[in-house]
């Protein structure tokens, strides 16, 4: 299994903050943003990953991050996304790294309070397809939201302004290596894009798509300047052992 980060983007969501540098650089407590979804993918038994960034703070993950070896990392590589092609975009300049294999994509600024293991030794057992992770939010109309009967996943709207559910599908995927084929065959949307919601439905469409309900706290810690505050307090809980 391997791991892919997607730490692009220009982060407008958080300027100030990010006029000078990208967004998973920013400290949320006492760690550079980008350390949490590294230690995500590390504690589920990763030791393959690849970050995706891209805009002019490349050179800057490479200095932090180096070879990955001092997280125990196996191996550590890079790409970069050269325009704002959207997250479904970002991942498929993973496919020479992932080659065969079925990999697990976090989002930069996703931050989760527990280990992500049992989720992915779950796929692991999944004779092929995908996962995703659902998490019910106050706010549905800022997400992918996932309609569900029983606990299966019957639809994914982006961003709907009628949400069929509360429940949001977190910044966390994981995939056989039928995603490549597949975004090779979405379109664009409206923004220009291609959506990671697009590849999810290519997959559900196919009845290859399972779904878990998230436990602990989940921060998009890139979505707002607010978003980034809860990030800190909740971070700052959980490495002073004080759990909410």
């Amino acid at each position: 299994m391997k791991g892919v980060i997607l730490a692009g983007g220009l982060g407008t969501r958080l300027r100030p903050l990010t006029n000078i540098t990208n967004k998973h650089l920013l400290p949320v407590f006492d760690q550079p943003m980008i350390f949490y979804p590294l230690q995500t993918l590390i504690s589920a038994g990763i030791s393959e990953v690849m970050v995706v960034t891209g805009g002019g703070s490349a050179g800057d993950f490479l200095r932090l991050l180096g070879d990955g070896s001092q997280f125990g990392l196996k191996t550590l590589n890079y790409a970069y996304q050269v325009q704002e092609g959207g997250i479904a975009e970002a991942i498929g300049l993973t496919r020479t790294f992932v080659g065969g294999d079925k990999f697990v994509v976090i989002l930069g600024d996703n931050i989760l309070e527990r280990s992500i293991r049992p989720y992915v030794e779950a796929f692991d057992a999944q004779p092929g397809g995908a996962r995703i992770l659902l998490k019910e939010v106050e706010n549905p109309r800022d997400y992918g939201v996932a309609e569900l009967k029983g606990s299966h996943v019957v639809s994914i709207v982006e961003k709907p302004d009628n949400p069929r559910s509360n429940f949001a599908v977190i910044g966390l995927y994981m995939y056989d290596g039928f995603a490549f084929d597949f975004i090779e065959r979405l379109q664009p949307s409206t923004r220009g894009e291609l959506e990671v919601t697009d590849l999810n439905n290519a997959y559900l469409e196919r009845g290859l798509l399972c779904a878990n309900i998230l436990e602990g706290w989940w921060c998009d810690a890139g979505s707002s300047i607010d978003g980034l505050l809860q990030a800190n307090i909740h971070a700052a809980e959980l490495r002073r052992g004080q759990p909410r």
